[in-house]
């Protein structure tokens, strides 16, 4: 039995004083008015309804239930009904996680637009390391940069995160640079240090289509890739930084691009959220935004011609 309906249909005949009253109110028969309101005598093992040909009437046990049950029902009706309207409410909270220097790089601007559209949204931006539970922390919509995560959830690859090795021109004007991968331990390299395992991570290369991973041994090694970005910025070493911190840098001169025909694209940033049904609407609406913003980003990806151009402002090292 639908205890919830039953009673609904309860209070509307008390309401009412009559089945038949209770029946058009509610769109449907006085045979189910009747049959609803029975199964629920039933259940509870009381009469509600004197019950005559012509009306009916509240027992005693009926009154004290329809006085308890019925300013209790209209609150819980309307809180139903709210519930029910959040699919299309583009107002409220949004709770997204992401990993620390993607989120201050890529989402930091996402929001700053959506919020321009949509002034009733409310952030809470969560930013660490690894992929949150998204049910048990009620994140609404997590950002990853790095491999597809490893939960159930719903994941998008939004663009292709390149492992670029870079100099600075300073460095590059008095060092020359790498043509092949073998001459990279002649040069000071710095590296990234992964903060949940505190190893410094191998650098990656594409060589024929394979990935092929190099240990190094860095002279400059730090937890944040954008602190590694700026010491390679400063000419302290050539460094592998991948393109989310890398591409404006690049762009703007201040890196250059090298070992270009050897840059792996294993790594992506990718959307995750739990499920798409019954979501919010605001939700719905900042996803959608999201993927139609990112999607096969220009702004963190640089084409391979653009990468090879750039490329030639290198000087090129001593022969071996």
């Amino acid at each position: 039995m639908d205890e919830l309906r039953a009673i609904t249909t309860f209070v509307r005949a008390a309401e009412a004083g009559s089945f038949n009253k209770a029946a058009m109110d509610q769109g449907t028969t006085p045979q189910a008015v009747s049959k609803a309101i029975r199964q629920l005598e039933q259940h509870l093992g009381v009469r509600l309804f004197h019950r005559t040909t012509r009306k009916s009437s509240l027992t005693q046990e009926g009154e004290r239930l329809f006085n308890e049950v019925r300013g209790n029902l209209d609150a819980m009706m309307a809180a139903v009904n709210r519930a029910r309207s959040a699919v299309h409410d583009e107002e409220g909270l949004i709770r997204i996680s992401a990993g620390g220097s993607a989120g201050r790089k890529v989402l930091m601007p996402l929001l700053v637009d959506f919020s321009a559209h949509h002034p009733g949204v409310v952030f809470d931006l969560l930013l660490e390391d690894g992929v949150t539970d998204a049910v048990g922390a009620r994140i609404d919509v997590g950002f990853r940069a790095g491999n597809a995560p490893n939960v159930q959830v719903i994941a998008r690859r939004l663009f292709a995160i390149q492992q670029i090795v870079c100099a600075s021109p300073s460095y590059l004007a008095v060092h020359g640079a790498p043509t092949r991968l073998a001459q990279l331990n002649r040069y000071r390299c710095t590296g990234y240090r992964q903060p949940g395992t505190g190893r410094a991570m191998p650098w990656e290369f594409d060589v024929k289509g394979e990935i092929v991973f190099h240990t190094m041994a860095p002279f400059f090694c730090c937890s944040d890739p954008d602190a590694e970005m700026q010491a390679v910025a400063a000419g302290m070493g050539i460094g592998q930084i991948d393109s989310i911190n890398a591409a404006a840098p690049i762009r703007a001169g201040q890196l250059v691009p090298l070992l270009t025909g050897h840059i792996s694209e294993r790594m992506g940033f990718y959307i995750y959220y739990a499920k798409r049904t019954n979501m919010p609407g605001r939700v719905r609406k900042f996803i959608d935004f999201a993927v139609e913003r990112l999607k096969d980003s220009k702004e963190f990806h640089l084409p391979l011609a653009e990468l090879r151009a750039l490329s030639r402002q290198a000087p090129v090292a001593a022969a071996d």
